[in-house]
């Protein structure tokens, strides 16, 4: 089984790019695979592999400036969720393009998963998704608001146009792990909301606390790795990803006459041009060769 670490950590780096090349050679040597962003404001990624890899990574990034009270969600699989491993260095690590948000200043009420429910029940709360259009159309909390934003860069301007509507409201706000909405409910209360609240922990960790007959979740979480989406539990749900455009579809979508593995889907078949596919379609054969000579590699072993 592999185990898989989502993470993050807001705290001042002075120079990241100085704690990269310890970071990723430690990754490599413990056959951890997976994504890590590391920017000025913190640390934020998922990452996947053998138990004690996993721990030695946590152990290394805890010990980094500011890092020792990190937090992260664990899942396992029994099928390794990402092909190499990555450090990169970004101007944020979540890239909302607001140079005066500030999470380490102030974020929202957090609210506990036991405590959602009844919260966002309530009257006078407005539930907001910060996800982006694609994450939500496989799931999101009942009653929720999708500002249908392609990127969180877009959730300010959404904002702008749509303040007027939660005059008098409460704002309840969440995300996959609860990274985005340290910086949306900082955003919102810059902007003079005086009652924001976010999900501690994101969907991911509601929907590995809470039962599913208790549950106000509807439909499938989209995660950022090779199982696609999860339901109740973290259990893998039934999702595979386009790798034309990264979105999540069905089997059912498979079949679909704009469907092209590694090349388009009903999605995006009008979103890219035929010189866009051909490329795809050369890199679909270099992957399908890649595999086939990684299958002869085995077998002559």
């Amino acid at each position: 089984m592999y185990t898989i670490a989502a993470l993050y950590h807001f705290t001042r780096f002075a120079d990241p790019a100085a704690l990269r090349p310890a970071l990723l050679d430690l990754c490599l040597a413990r056959e951890v695979k997976g994504t890590l962003l590391l920017a000025q404001e913190g640390i934020n990624g998922t990452i996947a592999g053998p138990r004690a890899g996993i721990d030695a990574v946590l152990a290394h990034i805890r010990a980094l400036p500011g890092c020792a009270d990190l937090e992260w969600k664990e899942a396992t699989s029994d099928h390794p969720p990402f092909a190499r491993m990555k450090v990169r260095l970004k101007k944020e690590i979540v890239t909302m393009g607001q140079p005066d948000v500030d999470p380490k200043a102030r974020v929202g009420h957090y609210v506990e998963p036991e405590e959602w429910n009844d919260l966002i029940r309530s009257p006078d709360v407005a539930v907001i998704d910060t996800r982006n259009d694609y994450e939500v159309a496989i799931g999101t909390f009942e009653g929720a608001i999708d500002p249908q934003t392609e990127s969180f860069r877009d959730f300010p301007a959404w904002w702008e146009a749509n303040k007027d509507r939660f005059h008098n409201k409460r704002i309840a706000m969440f995300c996959t792990g609860g990274i985005r909405c340290e910086k949306s409910t900082n955003f919102l209360l810059g902007q003079g909301v005086e009652e924001v609240y976010h999900l501690k922990g994101g969907i991911l960790r509601y929907l590995e606390e809470t039962p599913a007959e208790n549950s106000t979740w509807q439909g499938e979480c989209f995660v950022f790795d090779n199982r696609v989406s999860v339901g109740h539990g973290l259990k893998e749900g039934p999702y595979d990803l386009c790798h034309g455009c990264r979105r999540p579809i069905l089997e059912e979508d498979k079949a679909r006459p704009e469907y092209e593995a590694g090349v388009s889907c009903h999605h995006c078949i009008d979103e890219t041009s035929d010189e866009d596919k051909a490329r795809f379609r050369e890199r679909q054969k270099q992957i399908a060769l890649a595999q086939t000579r990684g299958e002869r590699h085995l077998a002559a072993e």
